[in-house]
């Protein structure tokens, strides 16, 4: 199993205070879209689950992953910009 990082780490809002997290890798991607998405279950967190977890599968590159988790925290309104 790969960490899968990610070319560019991914900047997110978390927590009750919105306190900025860079994501680097799908491992955390993982750990953040299970344990603390507070929007479960969109078709586009399930898309970014499954790509993150085929990336540290060595299934797919990391960078395709990103841009799941990308998409799903957009979605999620977490994403910073």
């Amino acid at each position: 199993m790969y960490n899968a990082w990610f070319s560019k780490p991914v900047p997110v809002s978390i927590g009750i205070t919105g306190g900025i997290r860079n994501l680097s890798n799908a491992e955390q991607a993982v750990e953040l879209l299970t344990a603390h998405w507070r929007d479960g279950g969109s078709a586009k967190h399930r898309a970014a689950l499954r790509a993150c977890r085929q990336a540290m599968n060595g299934g797919i590159s990391a960078d395709v992953a990103r841009d799941a988790f990308v998409e799903a925290a957009r979605e999620a309104r977490i994403l910073v910009e």
